[in-house]
């Protein structure tokens, strides 16, 4: 899947998540997006890997600063 797709497929959870479309780029963090706090944090990411079909491990989840960043997480958990 190319990062392209990913972002494609990301923006359609957050948009089921936080129930508006967001423009995602690599830099969004949660300051930037209104409603995302720890709880929609943890609702996006259980989103996303049902999205993908991917787990996320605690160490990998705390590692997540931004989007690009998630964008990397899930590229390298589909590559597994």
């Amino acid at each position: 899947m190319s990062r392209k797709q990913i972002y494609e497929k990301l923006a359609d959870v957050f948009e089921d998540v936080f129930d508006q479309r967001i423009a995602l780029n690599d830099r969004i963090t949660a300051r930037d997006v209104e409603g995302w706090d720890s709880l929609t944090h943890i609702i996006l990411i259980s989103a996303v890997e049902d999205e993908f079909g991917v787990k996320m491990d605690m160490k990998s989840v705390q590692r997540l600063t931004n989007v690009g960043a998630m964008v990397d997480l899930i590229e390298e958990l589909l590559a597994k």
